[in-house]
């Protein structure tokens, strides 16, 4: 039987859900459409060893503006319900503030969710808890993790967005990455339209 674990960059998917195929993810629907990507291109059954979601709770300044306390509440009930799932674990790394951009926005970039995964993935291939690893992310900084579990004999699966995106025009990718996989899938609509959350009932 093969052993699978799922490791989720939360801020790629979410990038990739909003700016490239306009879906909420239900995280349920999400991990099951992975077992079964996996399962279907692999000769045993699949057993999901565990999820891992990784992400960064919005900043607030202080005190916290109304739009800031919003957008952390709702990110906060987010990671309680994925809690919640089974199999799931949330990591949480920090945001670091690190200027502003030339409209004056301020700009925030994401510390320790790289190493935490890199270090996750990491330690299951050494320990060979699992044979089978899918990764949902699109950062070159994960390519020495993704040798180290190779070298283990451990089959990597690199879940990506476009290779051209709607909002950059440029890859939503690596290529370093990509090339440091052994199967590929290319997340698309008809994928992500699978996993969306229902819309919400309208009111009569």
């Amino acid at each position: 039987m093969a052993r699978l674990a799922i490791f989720i960059d939360g801020g790629y998917l979410d990038a990739l859900a909003r700016d490239e195929f306009s879906v909420w993810v239900d995280y349920k629907r999400f991990v099951e459409q992975i077992v079964l990507t996996v399962a279907s291109r692999t000769p045993n059954s699949v057993d999901l060893l565990r999820t891992y979601y990784y992400h960064c709770l919005p900043y607030q300044s202080n005190p916290p503006t109304q739009k800031e306390a919003v957008r952390y509440g709702s990110k906060h009930r987010l990671f309680t319900k994925l809690r919640h799932l089974d199999r799931f674990t949330v990591r949480e790394g920090r945001l670091a503030f690190r200027g502003l951009d030339a409209q004056g926005e301020p700009i925030f970039q994401q510390k320790g969710v790289d190493l935490l995964l890199g270090l996750d993935f990491a330690l299951l291939s050494g320990k060979r808890q699992i044979t089978h690893a899918a990764v949902v992310s699109g950062d070159s900084d994960l390519v020495p993790a993704f040798e180290v579990a190779r070298q283990e004999g451990i089959s990597v699966w690199l879940f990506h967005g476009p290779r051209c995106s709607k909002v950059a025009g440029s890859s939503t990718y690596a290529e370093e990455l990509w090339l440091a996989g052994d199967e590929r899938i290319e997340l698309d609509q008809t994928f992500m339209d699978r996993v969306a959350m229902p819309p919400a009932p309208q009111a009569i």
